[in-house]
């Protein structure tokens, strides 16, 4: 006598799939969506043959997808974008639109100045 399998069938993952979502930071809930799956059937699939935990692959196939847009910034940057170069130099040069001006003037530190708001006029709506 055959056993007659019970349940519903084994859903497969695509994996190349899933790795592409991970490298544009989809989170699992976003993975299930687009593969048509639980949350747990990801988990569990990624654990049967990769041997480490969704997290843990996320975290490897995340690095990759931001590796590879970092350096499309930079390409950007160097092919004469200049709002990619400024917000490029913000980032990693520590540029900024402002400037400090440290002022140390010694006559001033001991003085009282009386500011008088209420001689301002009022904006007039």
């Amino acid at each position: 006598m055959t056993k007659k399998k019970v349940g519903r069938p084994r859903k497969e993952i695509d994996f190349k799939v899933l790795k592409n979502l991970c490298g544009i930071q989809a989170t699992l809930i976003e993975c299930a969506a687009i593969l048509e799956c639980s949350e747990d059937t990801i988990e569990r699939r990624v654990v049967e043959k990769y041997k480490i935990t969704f997290k843990e692959y996320w975290e490897i196939n995340s690095a990759n997808g931001r590796a590879s847009l970092r350096r499309a910034q930079f390409k950007a940057a160097l092919s004469g974008n200049t709002t990619m170069m400024i917000w490029l130099g913000k980032q990693y040069l520590q540029q900024t639109d402002k400037s400090a001006i440290d002022l140390d003037v010694p006559d001033l530190k001991n003085r009282k100045f009386n500011l008088n708001f209420k001689s301002y006029p009022k904006n007039k709506k």
